[in-house]
């Protein structure tokens, strides 16, 4: 699949359109005629469930792939073909341990939505409550594990080259794996619930779906039937008078608080997850995607804004360089004058006329051209931040998220410089500094035990000098090999045809093929180390 992919980039520049119309996606569109980042998300649609969702995930991380190719993989969509009923009925019954009869008064058993993982029912609790049932395919946990085995072997070898290794995609792998077998287990997802319902508990214009624990396993997840208008039906909204502006505020209010209030927040808030329920009240759907936020990071965004209010381009740089994973040869005076770029069109606006989403958009590109990685946290929730706006927006263009934000900014000032906040700083640096001293005595002693032994070393390891020694090698190996096929050539050493060794000729041939891979080598590292330099 990926060597079909593949191909279609080399084959865009024929001018044979047989060739080029020969390779497809399985949704019929011609490859050829599409631009990278559409192949890609083609491509991981071909792969199936597992693969989908790791671009879904990648969407979140434009600073890994590129602002362009993550709103590409933001369009991914887990669709798949609901079970028959026969096999549903089957599963939750094994499930709950009891007959379907037993759990519901009523099932039924065609699905309403099915998606890669799970597919939904709407049923009636024996006490005339309506729910709907989240029943998970079966089989779908042992292809998710096959391909993340895949994928695992993928990124190992991925970690072994030098221009992929920074981005650490042993790492990336392994917290999506974590997050795929999560999201296999629906109790988890009722968790979410519960806590998102308890942080909620005083605000009456908010709902989340209540679960029932006593009908809910791994694989089943039962839970409150919300009845109520997506905000994505701009049209029926319309139709029923509902005022988008102030739902826009409310709705959008919701995930503020839950970000920078609580710490705990729904990380997917398009349309299709928000409803307008009776009295205009916030209905929110799926607690299966989720983002925290510690002090520490909360502590980072702070620092980020304080340097953005400030319309201080070096201080922000500095700030996102510490909060993020920044390479050894950060320009840091680039940074910062792209950044003021960045202030000279966003930073004028008034508070009412903002464009976060703009703003931050521009500044995650910017964090992507400079090789900076930022932690998967923060860029959960810069995706959501924007994701919360374009929603909000569609139902009503005059929405502004600064609004929203500049009391918390405000409080998060307050905060800085109150006695709280300085006697956890001193707490922590505390801990610091005792840590720090119990490990210095026994550092010492171990360096003096290495020294007094004469087993003590010092290694330096310097990636590119590695690299032209490996290369340096390979072509002494390469002259030693057109050397000794010129000795047998010379001498006619048999067989030969013609009075050519035939041995020194397909030495000299493979000597000259080794000889222009060594070249093209070299160029690319030239190529490489030119972009860095610019």
């Amino acid at each position: 699949m990926l060597i079909t992919h593949g191909l279609a980039a080399w084959l865009k520049g024929t001018e044979w359109e047989p060739a080029r119309r020969m390779l497809t996606s399985h949704s019929g569109e011609v490859l050829t005629d599409q631009p990278f980042p559409v192949r890609m998300r083609l491509a991981l649609t071909d792969l199936g469930t597992t693969f989908i969702k790791l671009g879904q995930v990648l969407s979140t991380r434009p600073d890994l792939v590129g602002v362009e190719l993550a709103h590409e993989l933001a369009h991914l969509r887990s669709e798949m073909p609901a079970d028959p009923p026969d096999v549903v009925v089957a599963t939750v019954e094994k499930e709950l341990g009891r007959p379907i009869g037993e759990c519901y008064a009523e099932f039924e058993r065609q699905a309403t939505a099915s998606a890669s993982i799970a597919q939904v029912h709407k049923a009636t609790l024996h006490s005339g409550k309506l729910v709907v049932v989240k029943v998970q395919h079966p089989g779908i946990e042992g292809t998710i594990r096959r391909d993340l085995n895949i994928l695992t072997a993928l990124a190992s070898l991925a970690q072994r080259r030098d221009e992929l290794k920074r981005y650490e995609p042993a790492a990336i792998v392994r917290e999506f794996r974590q997050t795929m077998l999560r999201e296999l287990d629906f109790r988890r997802e009722m968790r979410n619930l519960l806590q998102f319902r308890q942080n909620f508990s005083a605000d009456q214009t908010v709902t989340f779906p209540k679960p029932y624990a006593d009908l809910t396993t791994g694989r089943v997840l039962t839970m409150q039937r919300l009845d109520g208008m997506s905000i994505g039906d701009t049209e029926h909204l319309r139709q029923s008078n509902i005022d988008g502006d102030a739902f826009a505020r409310r709705g959008a209010g919701v995930f503020v608080q839950m970000i920078f209030r609580d710490g705990f927040y729904h990380a997917d808030p398009h349309p299709g997850n928000i409803l307008v329920l009776a009295g205009e009240r916030v209905g929110i759907l799926d607690g299966g995607m989720v983002g925290r936020i510690d002090d520490e990071l909360r502590q980072r965004i702070v620092e980020i804004l304080f340097a953005a209010a400030d319309r201080d381009a070096p201080r922000l740089a500095d700030a996102i360089a510490v909060t993020c994973k920044a390479p050894v040869n950060l320009d840091r005076d680039g940074l910062s004058a792209d950044l003021l770029e960045v202030f000279a069109q966003y930073g004028l606006e008034t508070v009412g006329q903002f464009d976060i989403g703009g703003a931050l958009t521009a500044v995650t590109r910017l964090i992507h051209e400079y090789n900076l990685i930022m932690p998967s946290r923060l860029s959960m929730l810069i995706k959501c931040l924007i994701i919360l706006e374009g929603t909000a927006k569609g139902l009503s263009p005059k929405f502004n998220l600064a609004d929203l934000l500049e009391p918390y900014r405000q409080q998060f000032m307050l905060q800085q410089f109150s006695p709280q906040t300085w006697l956890r700083k001193m707490k922590k640096m505390r801990r610091d500094w005792t840590v720090l001293a119990e490990a210095v005595p026994r550092n010492a002693n171990n360096l003096l035990e290495q020294l007094q032994a004469g087993t003590f070393s010092i290694r330096v390891r310097h990636p590119r000098l590695e690299s032209s020694i490996n290369r340096v090698v390979y072509g002494l190996c390469v002259c030693a090999l057109m050397l000794s096929s010129a000795l047998l050539w010379s001498r006619q050493v048999p067989p030969t045809f013609d009075g050519v060794s035939i041995l020194g000729a397909a030495g000299y041939a493979v000597a000259a093929f080794l000889l222009a891979r060594l070249v093209l080598s070299i160029h690319r590292m030239e190529e490489a180390r030119r972009r860095e330099e610019e």
